[in-house]
């Protein structure tokens, strides 16, 4: 969930200047510096939770790897990490535009509905190509000494 978030913040946040974690105006444009200072404020706390969510993540990982002494498929990791970025696409579509209202993908736009639904998409498609790399993963075991992962 931390690289989709990342994604959303880098690109749409800061490189695109869609939109902000909060936006305060109907197009989600600043009126002053200081509103841009607080909704960058606002950002950057966010990247700071999806950072620890990624270090958490990270972690986990590492912990996983200890366990099972054997090494798995990379396509388990990549897989798992789409269908992370696919949730966290899919929960924040659902609660930040659609339920809160806090901010849309492209405010203000006259398809920004469409922009949207098209988020909501993009994070039903990653979960379920990350979930079908993780289960052909599980499809095709790796051997070693009796034991399949």
């Amino acid at each position: 969930m931390g690289f989709g978030g990342l994604a959303d913040g880098i690109i749409l946040h800061q490189i695109l200047g869609w939109h902000h974690l909060v936006c305060y105006s109907a197009h989600c444009q600043p009126t002053s510096i200081r509103q841009l200072q607080l909704e960058n404020t606002q950002d950057g706390y966010f990247h700071l939770a999806l950072w620890l969510v990624l270090l958490a993540g990270t972690a986990m990982v590492f912990g996983a790897a200890r366990q099972g002494g054997q090494t798995g498929k990379g396509s388990a990791l990549f897989g798992s990490m789409l269908a992370g970025c696919g949730l966290f696409n899919f929960f924040e579509g659902i609660v930040d535009h659609q339920s809160l209202g806090i901010h849309h993908v492209l405010p203000g736009s006259p398809h920004q509905l469409l922009y949207d639904m098209l988020f909501l998409a993009n994070g039903v498609l990653f979960f379920m190509v990350g979930a079908w790399l993780i289960s052909s993963r599980s499809r095709h075991p790796i051997s070693g000494g009796g034991r399949s992962v």
